[in-house]
């Protein structure tokens, strides 16, 4: 059935009753990514690459197949069975998504590692993982060959592009020699597909082991945060997995690419933001994807998305925040055709929500998930109001709730933790669900709550639930801390701070204090043309002030060229507080001598 929707109307609950999971028994992500594709619809692009050099290419669906089937060849002749672990050293270009097409099919698990890695990351990843084989193009195979003595298990180093004949088989010979047709394995919707892993805030990463039903678990939140992408005409409810069982196209409206959607995104494919919100789901409606080699720069992002008429897009709030600050009127300068983007990683805020309204005339749709459990809240500016600062809802499929310690739901106004229920609201189980950590049942246990098949999954981060279901973001769990009794969530105040014109980014954190306990700091990236001296502090201190509730200005403000970022664009706020207790510490060491 097709409906016709008007901007603001809310149908969120009538889609989030009746929405049903169907999962089949038999699933694999290269079947639904790239074979369906390649056999009725060849000749369509599937990867755009542009490097930052001026290099471009394109890859169509049935390039992509027959490339991958090579490399699975490939892979099998080096020893690579199903299950077994390989890793995927490399950027956003061809390759990466060749090599994905080609250990899922082979019912192998893909590993993808940053190209930012240094050898001592690689190594403990490879070692933990015992990955047998790894990928790598020149971005990364200088420290992966520092890394290797460490990971005994892994055989063989395939180079790529530029590293050809710095590993132990070059890429373009190795794949020549191999035939392009492929029997694929079967695999179950439970079978293991990718292994990420994440960087906790304590202890060493652990590898999160999501399964092919992942995927499926993520379309709901994919095709909400981005306005509907993959349908048209504009339809009535959202994608479920039983249109994508094996060995059959999916029946969904405008599958075979009509509307001309575009998407790109700069997150890395090596994370979970660049891999299952970006280039997977994109490639399950069949749709081309950009694949940029290179460093974020604003205006190089918004040339790009003119150059290739991008329609969708995943943006971190750093990201647009660097993109406001650097081009604060866009459509004067670039022709551009957005018809959707969201943004995850970190709180949106206002500043930035209205940017998107006012400049690019989009509203942003937040989204929040994460490895473990990615795409389980969020909006869909198409369909249900956005509410700016608001994490948005449950999407269709997902029961999420804020919970205490004792895993009670929170009233509505009550901060607590994030959690996902293992079942969606009709008891049925949530296909978006993690295996586990890798070799690891402890800290598997530990994320949940409750008995096994009545558990609630922790995300350990903190927000409120309004009374009409919207999520706001406090910040995680560990980053909340107390001022003088008062509870202070960074995030509202780092979106104020962002809103004066002299800041292009900040970030909030506790100052250790005997008589408060914690004072509220304040890291501050000026804006170009700014200087950072007792002036602006004291103009920024009653900005704040003027703003939000008097306890939560900061009352120290210290420049910073840049903050500390995690691979996938987050603020490493833990930094930052280890940096002001270890100031602490030595401040009252100086003081006893």
């Amino acid at each position: 059935m097709t409906t016709t929707r008007r901007p603001g109307t809310d149908h969120y609950e009538a889609i989030y009753r009746q929405f049903r999971w169907h999962v089949p028994a038999l699933f694999n992500i290269a079947q639904v990514c790239c074979t369906r594709w390649a056999r009725s619809r060849a000749e369509a692009p599937a990867i755009l690459h542009e490097h930052e050099d001026g290099r471009q290419s394109a890859l169509t669906y049935g390039e992509l197949q027959a490339r991958a089937n090579r490399l699975s060849h490939l892979l099998e002749r080096l020893g690579v069975a199903p299950g077994d672990r390989v890793a995927v050293v490399m950027p956003q270009r061809v390759e990466t998504a060749i090599a994905h097409m080609a250990i899922y099919q082979m019912g192998a698990v893909a590993m993808p590692l940053s190209m930012l890695f240094g050898p001592e990351a690689l190594e403990y990843r490879l070692a933990d993982s015992e990955a047998k084989v790894a990928i790598a193009d020149e971005s990364s195979i200088a420290n992966l060959l520092a890394a290797r003595a460490g990971a005994p298990a892994l055989q063989c180093v395939v180079a790529v592009g530029a590293a050809q004949g710095q590993g132990d088989i070059d890429w373009e010979a190795a794949l020549a020699r191999e035939s392009s047709v492929y029997s694929a394995r079967l695999t179950h919707a439970d079978d293991p597909a990718v292994l990420i892993y994440t960087s906790g805030t304590t202890g060493p990463p652990k590898g999160a082991l999501i399964p092919h039903r992942a995927l499926i678990g993520n379309l709901p939140g994919f095709v909400a945060s981005q306005n509907w992408f993959g349908f048209e005409p504009f339809a009535s409810q959202a994608p479920s997995g039983e249109q994508a069982t094996p060995g059959e196209a999916a029946e969904m409206p405008a599958a075979a690419g009509a509307g001309g959607q575009v998407f790109w995104s700069p997150a890395d494919w090596a994370w979970t933001g660049g891999l299952m919100d970006a280039l997977l789901p994109t490639l399950y409606f069949g749709r081309p994807i950009v694949a940029y080699q290179g460093r974020f720069d604003a205006e190089k992002a918004f040339g790009l998305m003119e150059r290739y008429r991008v329609t969708h897009t995943f943006l971190f709030p750093t990201a647009l925040k660097a993109m406001m600050k650097a081009v604060p009127n866009p459509r004067e300068h670039y022709q551009l055709h957005l018809q959707a983007i969201m943004s995850a990683g970190e709180a949106v805020g206002d500043a930035v929500f209205a940017y998107g309204e006012e400049k690019l005339g989009v509203t942003i749709n937040e989204m929040f998930g994460q490895t473990e459990i990615n795409y389980v809240v969020g909006n869909c500016a198409r369909l249900w109001p956005a509410r700016p600062g608001s994490m948005g809802r449950p999407y269709p499929g997902h029961r999420v709730a804020v919970i205490d310690d004792e895993g009670r739901e929170c009233p509505p106004g009550t901060p607590g933790d994030v959690a996902v229920h293992r079942c969606d609201i009709h008891g049925d189980p949530d296909p978006v669900f993690f295996l586990g950590y890798w070799r690891n049942e402890t800290a598997t246990r530990a994320k949940f709550t409750g008995d096994p098949d009545n558990s609630w999954c922790r995300t350990g981060d903190t927000a409120v639930m309004d009374e009409d279901g919207y999520l706001w973001y406090q910040g995680r769990s560990d980053d909340v801390f107390k001022s003088a009794g008062y509870r202070i969530g960074p995030s509202e105040i780092e979106n104020c701070l962002v809103k004066h014109p002299a800041v292009a980014n900040a970030a909030v954190v506790p100052k250790p204090d005997p008589q408060r306990g914690a004072l509220v700091k304040a890291y501050v990236v000026l804006a170009p043309g700014h200087v950072g001296d007792e002036r602006l502090v004291q103009e920024l201190q009653h900005h704040v002030r003027g703003r939000l509730a008097p306890y939560e200005y900061p009352k120290e403000i210290e420049f910073i060229d840049a903050l500390p970022m995690t691979t996938t664009g987050k603020v490493q706020r833990r930094v930052l507080r280890q940096r002001e207790e270890e100031r602490a510490r030595q401040s009252r060491t100086g003081a006893e001598v």
